[in-house]
């Protein structure tokens, strides 16, 4: 095992990622909620209004506490703060490749109108597939699919498709029509 990998390890045994690191976000976002909000009230200092900083690390030190103590409450953290993140990571991968093609002064770009679009579509389905690639759930869910499709419902979803696509050109506003309206 390397080096790195070892630290790790020794730190999870330690309670890092179950006591430390959930105590420090809790009483970070309690303590800063009560600062902004001011619930606790203010004291002058000086001619200055000030939070009561005292009052409010303390009250932001208990409730961390509290929370560190049901470990129910921090397995959920963690799950939630590792999907949060997961999807942080996916908006700026989106958006990365959004930026690719957008247009800034004096560049120009090589897709435009419908076809920009519909290439950030592909796109974003395509980074949706990866990341369901990585979490393992793309081959069980293709091979649900795989099974308990038949080609009945292949074709009505086609059918489907194609008449909601007919609706929508067939109904669809031309320029000229914005225009005089």
């Amino acid at each position: 095992m390397s080096g790195l990998k070892e630290v790790i390890v020794f730190l999870d045994k330690v309670g890092l990622y179950d006591v430390v690191l959930p105590f420090l976000l809790v009483f970070t976002i309690v303590f800063a909620i009560l600062e902004k909000t001011k619930v606790l009230g203010v004291q002058e200092v000086e001619g200055k209004k000030i939070t009561r900083k005292n009052l409010n690390a303390i009250v932001a030190f208990v409730a961390a506490f509290l929370v560190v103590a049901s470990t129910k409450i921090v397995s959920v953290m963690n799950q939630v703060l590792a999907s949060t993140v997961l999807l942080a990571l996916l908006a700026v991968l989106f958006l990365a490749l959004v930026g690719i093609f957008v247009k800034t002064e004096g560049e120009s770009i090589f897709l435009q109108g419908g076809w920009k679009v519909l290439f950030m579509v592909i796109m974003f389905l395509g980074i949706i597939l990866i990341f369901l690639h990585a979490l393992g759930w793309l081959m069980p869910l293709w091979q649900a699919l795989q099974f308990r499709v038949s080609m009945q419902v292949i074709g009505t979803l086609a059918l489907f498709a194609l008449i909601v696509i007919s609706i929508y050109f067939i109904t669809k506003e031309t320029p000229s029509a914005k225009k005089e309206g």
